[in-house]
């Protein structure tokens, strides 16, 4: 193993997704027992992620799951990749994160996003609307701010005040600014595109500036890693998130994970084929010695400390095969 990987934290995003034949609340079973069965294996953290109305994720109340999964687990820290904190009142997300942090001492991170709903429907029903991201960094602020007990109000947040709970900074479009000019950590995708990927990183480092909650840049990498006996079979895994990612987009909306081989078996449009194609690239996919490789250039470019892993496909047993395989890569 190279001294990058020993070096490096990998970690997991299991985003509660729903399979087809399966239901919601089996999804989110699935992800508490992933959850223990990664802890096992010696992964660094355990997070869970945040949608609403979509066919194809149960995630929807991040916090509620994050605490299933902590009280099911004993030493893996467990956190949210993220809540979005524009669809909810910075005090609320506070006393949530108060409330894990005092049940669950030192295992707790606090992952956010700027991400408003999926569709318009959505965000009605959320009382919110796309302009709402713009207002992410003060939202950001007024969050730590309960924290650190400087709120203008008057009003104390129990039990956070005084809590130091990791926060982490989704940074998709303008978040590698925010958790910069915030001193926060940050977690940046995809592997896709690593040029886009690499800018925002560079950007991150130059204009970061210390604070209470991160002395120095603290990068995670986040995307699909699979690994498999032969580069076919990690090709398969890819295969259930590729459609459902071509269907969202040809579609309107996202739907359960498909098996592999009812995927194979669809005539597609051209227009699908393409979307469906441009998902199966530029992820780390294949057996151990190309994953590593794969891992080995990923960590020297972007000179992260962390990677969060963020697979998701139909079969469950070839998941876990995946994640045993990565960890036997990871821990030499």
């Amino acid at each position: 193993m190279s001294s990058l990987i020993a070096s490096a934290r990998f970690s997991v995003l299991d985003r509660s997704r729903t399979r087809e034949g399966h239901t919601h609340p089996e999804a989110l079973r699935d992800t508490v027992r992933l959850a223990q069965e990664l802890e096992r294996l010696g992964y660094h953290r355990f997070w869970v992620s945040e949608h609403h109305g979509v066919p194809g994720v149960a995630g929807s109340a991040p916090t509620v799951l994050a605490a299933a999964v902590a009280g099911a687990t004993r030493t893996i820290r467990v956190g949210t990749g993220g809540v979005m904190l524009p669809n909810h009142r910075p005090l609320v997300v506070a006393e949530q994160f108060g409330v894990l942090e005092s049940l669950f001492p030192g295992r707790i991170d606090m992952g956010l996003g700027r991400s408003v709903g999926f569709t318009d429907g959505v965000r009605r029903a959320l009382g919110r609307d796309k302009g709402d991201a713009e207002d992410f960094e003060a939202q950001l602020r007024e969050l730590l701010g309960w924290f650190e007990g400087t709120s203008p109000t008057g009003v104390h947040a129990r039990p956070a005040e005084g809590l130091a709970v990791p926060p982490f900074v989704l940074a998709m479009g303008e978040g590698a600014a925010v958790a910069a000019r915030l001193g926060l950590p940050m977690v940046i995708g995809d592997l896709r595109h690593r040029e886009k990927m690499r800018r925002g990183i560079d950007h991150y480092r130059e204009h970061f500036r210390p604070s209470p909650w991160a002395a120095e840049p603290h990068v995670v990498v986040s995307g699909t890693v699979a690994v498999a006996a032969t580069p076919e079979e990690a090709r398969r895994l890819l295969v259930p998130e590729a459609w459902s990612m071509a269907y969202s987009r040809t579609h309107g909306t996202f739907p359960p994970l498909p098996p592999a081989e009812r995927v194979e078996a669809l005539t597609m449009t051209a227009k699908e084929r393409g979307l469906f194609e441009s998902g199966l690239t530029g992820q780390l996919a294949g057996t151990e010695e190309q994953v590593a490789h794969e891992l080995e250039t990923v960590l020297k470019e972007t000179g992260a400390q962390e990677i969060l892993v963020t697979t998701s496909t139909h079969d469950r047993d070839a998941l876990l095969d995946s994640y045993r395989r990565l960890a036997a890569i990871t821990s030499g």
